[in-house]
């Protein structure tokens, strides 16, 4: 049995180029390695060999890659304060007949990097854009982060100045989902100050340095982390991820007697239930042995079952 697909979307590959081609060109939304350069996928490689011109944040930057890659394009510059001015001229290259590709300095063009204005003037001018998959920093730091990844709120950058900083962070205390943020290293001691304040002792994660020699993911809670964050290594930008609000049934949970803490209960019951045991056994035992009512486990043991899907 015979199946169509459409064809893989890339350039063309004949040795004459897009030249040939008639129409607009097409734009690509090239990820390159955010760290580790065996992570560029084949497509993108190809992609990269065979596109007119490389719209590139840092000219510096992917013209080290280009190299590392055996591959010579026309570098074009592409960065925030840029952006607005350049987008128009490359469209009208794009409906020349050019093929561009876009890319950032790592992981995918577009998230936390210049991209919106040219894709949405190449969408309005009927320019086909064309995704090339691969590395994000986002995506390869939530599922090894220890939250949970089912339902998940990108915050990018927040503000620099400390005042807009905690009002918006104000504004997410109760937003129940993952919160991911991009932060650079050298406000990561004020951010996660302001972050304990403003959304108390919840689980989070640090990752710097994501798929580097020197990788490093740290994890605790806000006010442990933020206490801790000035013996970091903190050069660069780094991910931060932090547990949603709990919902009205994990916050009824109190503490037991012994001090143990509703996230301590939590990360016990993560423990039995990943072992296998049943939610109703695991509130049936840590009832019994941290002198807790059952039912009350019982509805966190289901609150967190929500939580994670």
């Amino acid at each position: 049995m015979s199946v169509g697909f459409e064809k893989l979307a890339g350039p063309g590959t004949s040795e004459s180029g897009a030249g040939e081609r008639a129409g607009p060109g097409t734009l690509y939304l090239v990820a390159t390695p955010i760290g580790n350069l065996e992570d560029v996928t084949a497509r993108a490689v190809r992609t990269l060999r065979e596109v007119d011109l490389v719209a590139a944040e840092d000219t510096r930057r992917t013209g080290r890659l280009l190299r590392h890659l055996g591959i010579v394009r026309p570098l074009r510059s592409y960065y925030d304060a840029v952006e607005k001015e350049r987008a128009p001229a490359l469209v009208r290259e794009l409906l020349a007949g050019k093929s561009i590709a876009l890319v950032s300095d790592a992981g995918t063009p577009g998230i936390a990097d210049p991209g919106y204005r040219l894709v949405a003037a190449a969408i309005a001018a009927g320019i086909r854009v064309v995704p090339i998959p691969g590395p994000s920093a986002i995506t390869a730091f939530l599922p090894v982060s220890g939250l949970a990844t089912d339902r998940f709120a990108f915050e990018g950058f927040l503000p620099a100045r400390a005042a807009e900083r905690r009002r918006r962070l104000a504004a997410l205390a109760a937003e129940p989902r993952t919160l991911v943020f991009y932060e650079a290293g050298r406000r990561l001691v004020a951010t996660l100050t302001d972050m304990a304040a403003a959304l108390g002792p919840r689980r989070a994660a640090i990752g710097r340095e994501l798929t580097k020699l020197h990788e490093e993911i740290v994890r605790g809670d806000l006010v442990t982390l933020a206490a801790g964050a000035a013996s970091l290594i903190v050069k660069g930008e780094m991910v931060v991820a932090v547990a949603g609000a709990p919902d009205a049934d994990a916050a009824a949970v109190p503490a037991t007697p012994a001090g143990t803490t509703r996230e301590e209960l939590a990360d016990e019951i993560r423990c039995r239930r990943a072992a296998g045991t049943s939610v109703r056994d695991v509130a049936q035992q840590l009832a019994r042995e941290r002198g807790l009512g059952r039912r009350e486990v019982y509805r966190l043991a289901l609150a967190l079952e929500r939580q994670s899907g």
